[in-house]
């Protein structure tokens, strides 16, 4: 291949994020967080929270659920944004098509960040979720994103929800600022 027809190749390839940096405020959480994403296991949906991400679309979007023991869920840029309708939150996605699944093998262990995702395996969109402890369960039935590398002690802070469902109530911790990391 000559050099033109490399750098073409190399402009025309996607340019994908290495992770992310993710500023948390709030009653329990306070601080950065910070994810290596995992273009390999998940280019679609590395690519999709990526592009949400650079575009601003999850700066305020608040952590709508949160079960104890098990994850924090947030990145519903539809209805998640603080000062919005919490009742609504976690119903929502972004404007982009929902994604088909990348499931790897992949182990959901403390830290795992994952794609949350409806019934239908093929509907994850821009909703995410970290795991505060290993979820075996959900080993190839929801695609992994990426992994916390720094900031665990943050997330372990989040302001919880309640019930079953794990719905925070009153006033939930926010993503204030989700910057892309090359």
């Amino acid at each position: 291949m000559n050099k033109l027809a490399a750098a073409f190749a190399l402009l025309a390839s996607p340019a994908l994020a290495t992770g992310l940096e993710i500023e948390i405020e709030g009653e329990g959480a306070n601080g950065i967080v910070k994810v290596d994403l995992f273009e390999d296991l998940a280019p679609q949906h590395v690519e999709q929270i990526s592009a949400l991400a650079a575009e601003g679309q999850y700066d305020g979007v608040v952590f709508h659920r949160v079960i104890d023991g098990f994850m924090a869920q947030t990145g519903d840029v539809e209805h998640g944004r603080i000062g919005g309708d919490m009742r609504r939150a976690g119903t929502g996605g972004s404007d982009r098509p929902d994604l088909p699944a990348e499931f790897s093998d992949y182990n959901y262990d403390r830290g795992v960040v994952g794609m949350a995702r409806a019934q239908d395996p093929n509907s994850a969109n821009s909703q995410f979720f970290i795991m505060f402890a290993p979820g075996p369960f959900l080993n190839g039935e929801y695609t992994v994103v990426g992994q916390v590398t720094d900031g665990m002690d943050v997330v372990d802070t989040i302001k919880r929800g309640e019930g079953p469902n794990g719905a925070v109530i009153g006033q939930p911790d926010v993503m204030k600022k989700v910057t892309v990391t090359e």
